[in-house]
């Protein structure tokens, strides 16, 4: 009987369920008969028994220094005792590791979530030379690190400076409870946000909806810091009541977003989020996510989200600066009830046709394969590249 090939993911930033490394990828090369370890960190809050990943456990700093240092050091350590067939990282301070872990027997994937070189751009803790070295110093080490390593992409303009990756596209999990979900009755007057609440993801853009809008209450289900959850109620100011916020200072697991979506008739998703150079050219996972729940989106009107959801007809896009604007968009949705749903079934049908991890997860389980199998790599690597055509 052939062993099964050991598949490890490693993190030492990313919370260990987090949706692309746990919920997506790792479950799909589990059920695709990989042995599968999750090398992260622990969830405090969480008693990990009953979970379906061997997760082999990092311990937590509040240093990011310490993290870099101490923590990369322990995650070499637990990954190389494993000696996986293939090891996936999910980290740029992670890169000087998985360089260590590469030999001739194995593989090594490096999982690019972000965009990096923006994201280190806008780091209000640099100044602007320091941005630009550190940048350009990252970019560096990113290609000597990764000569001889497999590259996924979660987005498809992350290609522009990884040419040689594969695009394994951060689309959802089809929820199976949101396709048979049809909420009855009219649509609240509520909107949601959910993932990460942070400044550059429109948290006082959002904030300041009931202030131009009092009809709307604006729900928030993901992670924020106590500090920026106080600067979003000033923001607010006599309508801070109307923000309703699930995650301050901790983790909102996967299963708790899904469930929040299926307890009201939400009038939108929304994803204000101001002009940065980071997010203008990403297709938002939290898009999709919407999608696959029947909600309009309502996002700015950065040139590709806008003809994102005018392609899909999924919704409404808005100058995030321009309060009239969202109070118009805001009244459309309120009083066009049947313009509204119709955004949402067109988003859900978008999903359930095209933008699912499904169809990823083929992809990713037949790329690891090619990888392992070095006969049939140039091949595989051609069908793989054949199916992005169409993505």
């Amino acid at each position: 009987m052939e062993m099964k090939k050991k598949a490890v993911h490693m993190t030492t930033v990313h919370h260990p369920y987090d949706p692309r490394i746990y919920h997506k990828q790792c479950k799909s090369l589990k059920n695709a008969g990989f042995d599968v370890t999750l090398i992260a960190r622990r969830d405090p809050k969480r008693n990990e028994s009953g979970k379906a990943i061997n997760h082999v456990r990092l311990k937590t700093y509040k240093s990011r220094l310490k993290r870099m240092i101490f923590g990369t050091y322990d995650a070499y350590r637990k990954a190389k005792a494993i000696n996986a067939d293939v090891y996936t990282f999910h980290d740029p301070e992670l890169l000087p590791a998985a360089w260590l872990l590469k030999n001739k027997d194995n593989v090594v994937i490096y999982d690019v979530h972000e965009d990096y070189m923006t994201s280190i751009m806008q780091k209000d803790y640099l100044s602007e030379p320091v941005k630009k070295i550190v940048a350009s110093g990252y970019r560096l080490m990113e290609k000597f690190f990764t000569k001889n390593m497999g590259v996924s992409l979660a987005e498809k303009y992350y290609r522009d400076t990884h040419p040689e990756g594969v695009w394994i596209l951060n689309y959802p999990t089809v929820n199976k409870s949101f396709i048979e979900h049809a909420p009855a009755g009219e649509r609240e007057d509520r909107v949601l946000y959910t993932g990460n609440v942070s400044h550059v993801r429109g948290a006082l853009h959002h904030a300041k909806i009931p202030a131009i809008d009092p009809s709307i209450h604006v729900h928030f289900v993901g992670q924020c810091p106590r500090t920026l959850a106080d600067e979003m109620e000033v923001v607010a100011g006599s309508y801070s009541d109307r923000l309703n916020m699930e995650g301050i200072d901790s983790f909102v697991e996967k299963e708790v977003i899904e469930e929040r979506y299926l307890e009201r008739n939400w009038l939108a998703g929304i994803a204000l989020f101001p002009q940065t150079e980071h997010y203008r050219q990403k297709e938002l996972t939290k898009f999709f996510e919407y999608m696959n729940a029947g909600l309009p989106i309502l996002c700015s009107d950065f040139p590709v989200w806008k003809r994102f959801v005018e392609r899909h007809q999924c919704g409404i896009a808005v100058d995030p600066e321009d309060d009239e604007a969202i109070r118009a968009a805001l009244d459309y949705l309120k009083h066009n009830p049947e313009e509204a749903a119709l955004m949402g079934q067109n988003g859900k049908a978008a999903v359930m046709e095209e933008l699912n991890w499904q169809a990823e997860e083929r992809k990713l389980v037949r790329w690891y394969k090619a990888l392992l199998n070095m006969d049939a790599r140039s091949n595989r690597k051609k069908e793989i590249l054949a199916d992005e055509s169409g993505s």
